[in-house]
């Protein structure tokens, strides 16, 4: 009998050992998960642009938002869209963006290089105390967005 309930005692202290190492596992896993990057991010915003917004060229192409490719491939961002709160869209058209690359978009006019792009609008989009930037894909599906302030429906710049 007691061979049995040695062997019942080792069995038993096996499992829980197995078990305790699975549950140990699986948030080390699922956390190491969450942590990764997504592949294409808004990586910064410069929402308000420094100095006094005098409406400017100069001023609105210091208002930008900055994408970021974090894989090693160049990924075709053509017909992806970003877009603010109120619903001004800038359409990406035939760009390619790097791996390990940032590409900043200004709001102000330019001529695009691989490294910044312009909007060719006259007014600023941001909003200075709240806006949510949001970058969607070519079939308009959510790939990030960066916030700040707080959800608002009020006054603009």
């Amino acid at each position: 009998m007691s061979k049995s309930i040695t062997a019942r005692r080792l069995t038993a202290a096996a499992l829980t050992v197995g078990a305790l190492t699975a549950a140990i596992a699986v948030p080390a896993t699922a956390a190491d998960h969450q942590r990764q990057r997504p592949s294409v991010e808004i990586s910064d915003v410069q929402y308000d642009s420094p100095g006094r917004d005098d409406r400017s060229n100069r001023s609105l192409n210091k208002e930008w938002v900055e994408i970021t490719n974090n894989t090693r491939r160049a990924v075709n961002l053509d017909g992806w869209t970003l877009k603010d709160e109120d619903g001004h869209t800038y359409r990406f058209r035939h760009y390619r963006l790097d791996g390990r690359a940032t590409v900043r978009i200004h709001t102000g006019q330019g001529r695009d290089t691989r490294t910044d792009l312009f909007q060719d609008r006259r007014h600023y989009v941001w909003d200075n105390r709240s806006d949510t930037a949001t970058l969607r894909n070519d079939h308009r599906r959510f790939i990030d967005s960066d916030s700040w302030g707080h959800h608002r429906h009020g006054g603009r710049h």
